[in-house]
């Protein structure tokens, strides 16, 4: 039996769902400047593929490392875990 690689996951939040079964996911982390110390946000977006076209703008997602599916997007949607308000 063949066993699979470890896939990374990442929770952000949805930016933008105005494409067809594609949505663009933003995590935001809070890195420490090296030299002065202070907290700086750094964002980063994944293009992801959702299956069902179910996500809206704001929902806080977890996405999954997948094969490639298009120029840009290499991640999938796993679950919704929160729908925005």
């Amino acid at each position: 039996m063949e066993k699979r690689n470890l896939r990374k996951e990442r929770i952000g939040v949805v930016s933008s769902n105005k494409m067809e079964k594609s949505i663009v996911v933003s995590e935001v982390k809070r890195v420490k400047h090296p030299m002065y110390g202070k907290f700086v946000l750094k964002t980063k977006k994944y293009v992801a593929h959702d299956e069902k076209n179910d996500c809206n703008e704001g929902d806080t997602v977890r996405i999954m490392e997948t094969r490639p599916m298009s120029k840009s997007k290499r991640w999938r949607l796993v679950e919704i875990l929160e729908r925005a308000k």
